[in-house]
């Protein structure tokens, strides 16, 4: 097991692992851990109640933070024709259809964050799945990515919209901000995810939802929120 650093150890005095914050608390608690010489991603684990296996309880969706994730999102459209002008009048960094394949598939191009597509295109897409899929950057239309609404599809990423989705330990992890945020900004974006995981509960999902949510920096420790007062 690596040694923790003297300024990890530091940062973890001031949290107590036996104790579960409120909202507000932990998010000071976190920025206040904060220790790193660059400007670290808060981001918000989120152990839930469900088994992934099964389809019918699979988490997952998109919420615009309010505030942003503070990171810049650069966003490849597939399209052609009035919805290519669409995807460039929006801000899209990228926009092609079948030419960027082999540049793709070739030289191993992926200077972009977020795909979206419009349906017609996604059977030039589909060949870039294995590519793409282990990437976790091809377009579905749970997302918002496939859609024909290309201008609110680009206009939502770039101010800040997120995905969040269930890992194999049934785990969501989202980043909320940046530290320098401060604590209203970054509480506002919790709570926003918060609600929006809380409104994507399955139907089948028994007993306790939402089992613990931590907060934590890039480099910090992990703070746990009272999941009592998010439901």
């Amino acid at each position: 097991m690596p040694k923790q650093g003297k300024k990890f150890r530091k940062a973890a005095e001031m949290v107590n692992n036996d104790m579960l914050y409120d909202t507000g608390e932990a998010v000071d608690l976190v920025t206040k851990a904060s220790f790193a010489k660059f400007d670290e991603t808060v981001e918000a684990h989120i152990r839930l109640g469900v088994d992934g296996r099964h389809a019918e309880q699979q988490v997952r969706g998109t919420v615009v933070l309010p505030h942003g994730t503070g990171k810049v999102q650069r966003i490849l459209v597939f399209a052609k024709g009035d919805k290519a002008k669409e995807a460039e009048d929006a801000g899209a960094d990228f926009v092609g259809a079948e030419e960027l394949i082999p540049k793709i598939q070739n030289e191993n191009w992926f200077e972009y964050d977020v795909i979206v597509a419009t349906p017609d295109m996604m059977g030039v897409v589909g060949r870039l799945g294995k590519v793409l899929g282990p990437k976790g950057l091809m377009p579905n239309p749970k997302t918002g990515t496939v859609t024909m609404d290309i201008t609110k599809a680009v206009e939502d990423i770039k101010a800040g919209k997120v995905e969040y989705r269930l890992d194999k330990t049934n785990i969501v992890h989202v980043p909320i901000g940046k530290v320098s945020f401060g604590i209203e900004k970054l509480t506002e974006n919790f709570e926003t995810l918060m609600g929006a995981v809380i409104k994507a509960k399955p139907s089948g999902a028994k007993g306790q939802y939402l089992r613990s949510v931590v907060l934590a920096s890039t480099m910090g420790p992990g703070v746990k929120v009272n999941t009592a007062k998010l439901s």
